[in-house]
């Protein structure tokens, strides 16, 4: 088991292309911990927008009835990819990691797949 700083730091140094990863509760917007890379990104800001999105979505399942869980959610943008993966486990009920990607040098495939080893080792 790995705690919010190990856990993002293992995401930033093993996951190709990483630039900038947070964990975030999405009750209250907030940053639990954040680590940023060469892409400069206000991870605060992100964590808060994202946040909305994450929001949205899960309004948007509860009106049409789904029962399904949300196993991520991709933002693709020209230079780069977000991604936005909900805990699943009940530790970490209400909290989601966060991790943007240079789109140039990113495997998503792997980031994907990269990004679900890392939050099954999270522990909160």
């Amino acid at each position: 088991m790995t705690d919010a700083a190990g856990s993002l730091k293992q995401a930033m140094t093993t996951i190709e292309g990483a630039i900038g990863a947070a964990l975030v509760d999405y009750n209250s917007g907030m940053a639990l911990a954040t680590l940023d890379g060469p892409g400069g990104l206000d991870l605060n800001v992100a964590a808060a927008g994202n946040t909305d999105v994450v929001r949205a979505k899960m309004r948007t399942m509860d009106m049409l009835g789904l029962s399904d869980g949300i196993e991520d959610i991709l933002i693709t943008l020209t230079s780069q990819y977000h991604l936005i993966r909900p805990l699943t486990h009940i530790s970490g009920k209400g909290l989601f990691l966060y991790l943007a990607l240079d789109k140039g040098r990113a495997n998503l495939a792997m980031a994907r797949h990269q990004l679900t080893r890392i939050e099954a080792d999270l522990e909160v």
